[in-house]
């Protein structure tokens, strides 16, 4: 219901500022760059469905053997003390728990590309226990509001740009951005706790947020001992080695239970190429009315009120530049990405504002996206209170980012 809400405002918004564009600018071409605008972002969604297609298969297929073989089980037992108290709704024992934990596994290492076939079948795999199938259940939304709050310990994209723009020193976001995701995953998990009744103060849940404080303190020390040409090079390869061991280790637990590895992996890929076909009209629905919404200038409009708004209360409008990094991050993550590059390349990327719109790209993950890939692989419709703790999140991550500017780079 939320989305439909959403959706509906995007076109009756641009429609209205398209109007007085017209009326009061003569701006002949503004309906025919959100025309062009639409059919760009519906071959965009497709274009980006297709190409999940061959990630998915291959990642459903290694899963479908981790869960024939068993290793899916064993993680989801070295995750159920944390995961039955932030997700209770979860039967005992369940494998989705397995399929839960390696998803944030994934993000948490910015391994995007397994994460999102994992976070999908952990989709499927809650959907297979929701009383109610087009309504998301509780878990559904714990589980989305983490992904969308987009905790990732080392942002290794956002430190390539940096460098191909020309910064000094490229990792100097990275303490910056570690705080501010961790900000916003916070503020995303006591959200639904509150809306869920679920107790936060818990034993567990305390000991695991200290724990992942002082494991984030302990990146931050290597991070700081490293060289800093050496920096990526070893997070990349990292990253890449883990990732290889994952597959291997998965095959090898179907060779151990005496399975036919090839055969169950062709079953899982097929579910693979399923998913990536239902998600498309769900994808295309709302890229298509957030590329209408930023042709029409509305997005323009908002970032000039928001300058008035701020300079009145006799505040420091500096910041202002990056709002447009802040405002389509949760709408589009190409879009921000774009943003971030173009306040780089305008401002310099080891300015206020080129830091800035990096901090804010790495503090939280797309949510309409999100919720749209996600939610749409199982057909869910009514999506509760999922988009409002979200965007709680990332409004948390875009608040904290522009006070760790200010604290490290005013």
């Amino acid at each position: 219901m939320v989305l439909n809400y959403i959706w509906i405002a995007f076109f009756l918004i641009a429609f209205i500022v398209a109007c007085c564009k017209l009326i009061f600018a003569g701006d002949m071409e503004v309906f025919t760059e959100m025309i062009n605008a639409s059919f760009s972002s519906a071959k965009t969604a497709f274009e980006i469905s297709i190409g999940l297609t061959g990630v998915l298969s291959l990642w459903l297929g290694i899963m479908k053997i981790g869960e024939r073989g068993r290793i899916i089980q064993s993680f989801a037992r070295l995750a159920a003390p944390i995961f039955s108290k932030l997700f209770p709704d979860i039967p005992k024992d369940h494998p989705v728990t397995g399929a839960i934990f390696m998803n944030i596994s994934a993000n948490l290492l910015g391994l995007d590309n397994a994460a999102t076939p994992m976070g999908l079948k952990a989709m499927q795999e809650m959907q297979s226990f929701n009383p109610d199938k087009t309504t998301a259940s509780n878990p559904m939304i714990m589980f989305l509001a983490i992904n969308a709050s987009g905790l990732t310990l080392i942002p290794i994209s956002i430190m390539v740009y940096r460098s191909q723009m020309g910064a000094v020193n490229p990792s100097d976001v990275f303490l910056p951005i570690m705080l501010a995701t961790f900000v916003s995953t916070l503020v995303a998990i006591i959200a639904v706790c509150i809306k869920q009744r679920i107790n936060i103060l818990q034993k567990e849940l305390l000991l695991f947020f200290g724990g992942l404080g002082a494991f984030i303190g302990g990146i931050v020390w290597l991070f700081h001992s490293m060289e800093q040409e050496n920096i990526s090079l070893y997070s990349t390869l990292f990253a890449n080695v883990l990732l290889f061991i994952i597959i291997c280790s998965f095959i090898l637990s179907g060779i151990r239970k005496k399975l036919n590895v090839y055969d169950v992996f062709i079953e899982g890929a097929k579910d693979g190429f399923h998913t990536a076909v239902t998600i498309i009209p769900y994808l295309i629905a709302i890229l298509v009315g957030i590329g209408v919404f930023r042709a029409s200038g509305a997005m323009d409009f908002i970032i000039e009120g928001m300058r008035i708004a701020v300079s009145s209360m006799g505040l420091d409008t500096e910041f202002i530049e990056a709002l447009p990094t802040m405002l389509m991050k949760p709408l589009s993550g190409s879009g921000a990405r774009g943003m971030m590059i173009d306040a780089m390349r305008t401002y310099g990327a080891d300015s206020f504002i080129g830091r800035l719109a990096s901090i804010v790209q790495g503090s939280t993950d797309t949510t309409f996206y999100v919720v749209a890939v996600y939610y749409g692989s199982v057909g869910i419709r009514n999506t509760r209170y999922t988009v409002s703790c979200s965007l709680l999140a990332d409004l948390a991550g875009a608040l904290t980012a522009v006070v760790m500017a200010y604290i490290f780079f005013s």
